[in-house]
């Protein structure tokens, strides 16, 4: 099997090289980042795909800085939409299946239970309505052969991301704030580049949720990082975490309140339950504590 990357560079597609490396799955793998392959090049992403002909493309490229989207929405849309459907596009062409990774902010956040892959979306900033606006293309493309996985709270040792940014305030500072009315489920991005995996290997078809177990507040994933990165002696001192709301902390995108999303439906699909986040997170600081970046 062969299996394209886009967006090679980022945390998710830096995971899925990282696993598809020790795995049986892919006899080739070609990761091409946004450098070597801009998704928003039209012609490039036609030649690219063309010249490899690869089994599954896995599009892993997004505009992901929530808070700039609010003033550079046409660039979010140039690649988080119309990129994604010219992409679609293109492998309905030359017969490569597309698994396209989405996000938990297509919703709202003011379900009070966890969101299903069948509920009614309402994106409540840019980001989320041009991802959700991705989705709704590929969907008019593929049809059946659509395979999409909705994530939120995503974190590696690789790139930028809450816990890398937890762990630098943390050594700089004896007290620090954190939000503590969102709650989601922290999601590694090695164990979502298992999933990934699983998916391409069952040659699953749908529309899916997949977040790793278990729900927490960011203050909760805050105090997680630190009791853990001192076990580790990632860091040496214990500081004050202080739990503030999210009206305390305004950013220039809204964010939902509730990011909480049901895997029942991938978890039967691809026969695995997952582990919970307190688990996949020891991992991710293994890495840290290891030097992997």
């Amino acid at each position: 099997m062969k299996i394209l990357i886009t967006g090679a560079a980022g945390q998710v597609g830096w995971e899925l090289q990282r696993y598809l490396s020790e795995s049986r799955l892919a006899s080739e793998v070609i990761a091409v980042s946004r450098l070597e392959l801009d998704v928003t090049n039209y012609q490039l992403v036609q030649e690219t795909l063309s010249q490899h002909k690869p089994d599954w493309v896995i599009n892993t490229a997004a505009y992901t800085a929530v808070d700039r989207a609010e003033d550079d929405k046409n660039l979010a849309h140039a690649i988080n939409s119309d990129a994604v459907g010219r992409l679609a596009a293109v492998c309905k062409k030359i017969n490569s299946r597309l698994l396209h990774i989405s996000t938990d902010y297509v919703f709202d956040g003011n379900s009070s239970s966890s969101y299903v892959p069948t509920d009614s979306t309402n994106p409540i900033n840019i980001y989320g309505k041009s991802k959700l606006a991705g989705e709704l293309q590929i969907l008019h493309t593929l049809g059946q052969d659509t395979l999409i996985i909705r994530t939120g709270w995503v974190y590696s040792a690789h790139g930028q991301n809450f816990v890398k940014t937890m762990l630098r305030l943390m050594s700089e500072r004896q007290k620090i704030q954190v939000i503590d009315d969102q709650v989601g489920s922290p999601t590694w991005a090695g164990e979502l580049a298992r999933v990934i995996c699983l998916a391409v290997e069952k040659d699953a078809r749908g529309l899916f949720h997949w977040t790793d177990a278990g729900v927490a507040s960011w203050y909760d994933f805050a105090n997680a990082i630190l009791r853990n990165s001192r076990r580790l002696n990632i860091l040496k001192d214990e500081i004050d975490i202080i739990p503030i709301s999210t009206d305390e902390y305004p950013t220039k995108a809204q964010r939902p309140k509730n990011s909480v999303m049901c895997k029942r439906s991938i978890r039967s699909a691809l026969d695995y339950r997952g582990r919970h986040w307190r688990e996949t997170l020891k991992d991710m600081l293994m890495d840290v504590q290891n030097g992997v970046s």
